[in-house]
């Protein structure tokens, strides 16, 4: 054999095994805390930009349990999965699993928008809204409804400014984003759409969204997961988000339709029940606490308030909309001497004062919440922070939004009744709510004052104490969501196994298309539920 085939065969052999030893270093799994080791080797699925990312287990928020980490196999592939679990075992340090790292957007899509206030929308003058952290104005109270301190004018769209300025005060801030439980976008998604909702074309109402994923994707903290633990806030309903088409008459921007967003787990005042990214946190509330005892002054005063009206209503009829039920159970109210009617409509009106809806439903013992404009409205939250207990016309106005933020049974601190009953004109609302015993109401209400902490944004520019509110409960379920899904992928579970594994409970609305059959079948499921 001549001399450069001996060379090309030692070459080769010389290759082969350098091959051999690197694919078998990458294999070897890092120490777990018991000293052992393995070598199994475990498929991670490719993150593709295009998966949508995936609700998560733990709908009411809990510390993520140590003890999957130590299942799982730690090498220099996956490290962007493993660390930031590893910090949940780090007892020596408070924010072990809890770290949060910012993206530092460029000012135009967050606070410099405020600049320019009095164009964020056509109908209102936003200026006012968005000073004291996005609070608004302190309120007078006309009608001796608050307590002392805390209240302020706040805008029911305002959320995202209230969370991007509680976020600077979050504990666990860190600039090291490769130990972040989660990564947030400080994006203004919701006052950039609303100057451009009506009479503008849709590449204006895309601009920024665009702009913002340009910036975002050329990060390297998105190339680690392609942004499945990145966490946004927009502070309007999803369907403002989600337009389908490039015609000038649909609404909205596209900003949930775009590939890469559908990775990030963005936070709405109203989510789709048919898509995985997007869950609903709490509308924002006239009161904005400072400290514990604020929360706890006002749960006494709940408790001890008198109730004179077993119902209440506080709306407008929507005549426009052919399937609201308003006007009938505006009519059903007005007939009945149990219950208390406040009209909204344009111009003057008492709806319009916050200490008059407010002492409203301080007075009332049931509030009625049947849908607005859309699923939700402001008025559940506005209703229970007063101790009123909320009935429901539809599932989607909250047993499929609110998850995190509210108890899996329904029952526990609401009525349902059928908006399919009130069409028809086959059930009494005063009927219903007299038959449920007193003790039962007691206890209901009980709950609904026990869930006030966890319904309000705390004064972004302070912190409470020992209470969780709106915020801490949205930041730690995000957290959990991602630790989760963290887990499953080194566990090498694939998109549809995911899908299943993280729809979270209390969402089992997901199937209501609106039809009677839909609502019927969820009305027998939860009914084998209670």
């Amino acid at each position: 054999m001549g001399r450069p085939n001996r060379c090309l065969l030692i070459l080769g052999f010389v290759v082969f095994w350098w091959v051999i030893f690197f694919f078998n270093f990458l294999s070897i799994a890092t120490p777990s805390e018991d000293g052992a080791s393995s070598s199994r080797s475990i498929h991670i699925p490719f993150f593709s930009s295009r998966r949508e990312p995936l609700k998560s287990s733990y709908p009411s928020p809990g510390k993520l349990s140590p003890s999957p980490v130590r299942r799982v196999e730690f090498t220099p592939l996956n490290e962007h999965l493993w660390k930031p679990l590893k910090m949940f075992g780090a007892r020596d340090d408070r924010c072990a699993g809890r770290y949060v790292y910012v993206h530092r957007l460029p000012r135009d899509l967050n606070e410099g928008m405020l600049d320019d206030c009095q164009h964020l929308s056509l109908w209102t003058n936003m200026c006012k809204f968005t000073g004291n952290a996005g609070l608004g104005p302190p309120l007078e109270d006309k009608d001796n409804a608050f307590s002392d301190r805390g209240w302020y004018a706040t805008n029911q769209f305002a959320v995202e400014v209230i969370f991007h300025n509680r976020m600077k005060q979050y504990d666990c801030l860190t600039n090291d984003s490769s130990i972040a439980a989660a990564i947030f976008v400080p994006y203004y998604a919701g006052l950039d759409i609303s100057r451009y909702l009506w009479g503008v074309n849709v590449s204006t109402r895309d601009s920024g969204a665009l702009r913002m994923v340009d910036w975002l994707v050329r990060q390297p903290e998105w190339r680690r997961m392609g942004g499945r633990d990145h966490f946004m806030v927009a502070g309007r309903i999803t369907w403002d988000f989600r337009r389908k088409t490039e015609k000038e008459d649909d609404w909205g921007n596209k900003l949930f339709i775009i590939p890469e967003v559908k990775n990030i787990t963005s936070l709405v005042i109203e989510a789709s029940p048919w898509h995985f990214n997007d869950f609903a946190i709490p509308y924002p509330t006239y009161f904005h606490p400072t400290q514990d005892s604020d929360v706890v002054d006002w749960q006494v005063r709940m408790r001890g308030m008198e109730r004179p009206a077993l119902f209440s209503f506080a709306g407008a009829p929507r005549q426009q909309l052919r399937k609201s039920i308003r006007e009938r159970i505006m009519d059903q109210c007005r007939e009945s001497p149990q219950c208390k009617l406040l009209e909204c409509d344009f111009g003057e009106s008492k709806c319009h004062v916050p200490s008059a809806v407010m002492k409203l439903f301080e007075e009332s013992v049931f509030c009625l919440q049947p849908q607005g404009d859309s699923f939700t409205r402001r008025s559940i939250f506005d209703s229970m922070l007063a101790g009123c207990i909320p009935v429901f016309f539809h599932p989607d106005s909250a047993y499929s939004q609110f998850v995190w933020h509210l108890p899996r049974n329904h029952r526990k601190y609401s009525v349902f009744i059928s908006e399919i009953d009130i069409r028809r004109g086959n059930v009494s609302i005063e009927s219903v709510l007299r038959q449920i015993p007193a003790d039962e109401v007691l206890r209901m209400r009980e709950e609904v004052i026990q869930l006030i902490p966890r319904l309000l944004y705390a004064d972004p520019r302070q912190r409470l104490e020992s209470m969780q509110d709106a915020f801490d409960v949205a930041v730690e379920a995000v957290i959990d969501k991602n630790a989760n899904l963290r887990t499953a992928l080194l566990q090498g579970k694939d998109d549809d196994e995911l899908r299943k594994l993280h729809k979270p409970e209390g969402a089992e609305t997901d199937e209501l298309d609106g039809s009677e059959e839909s609502i019927r079948r969820w009305q027998s499921q939860a009914g084998r539920k209670k």
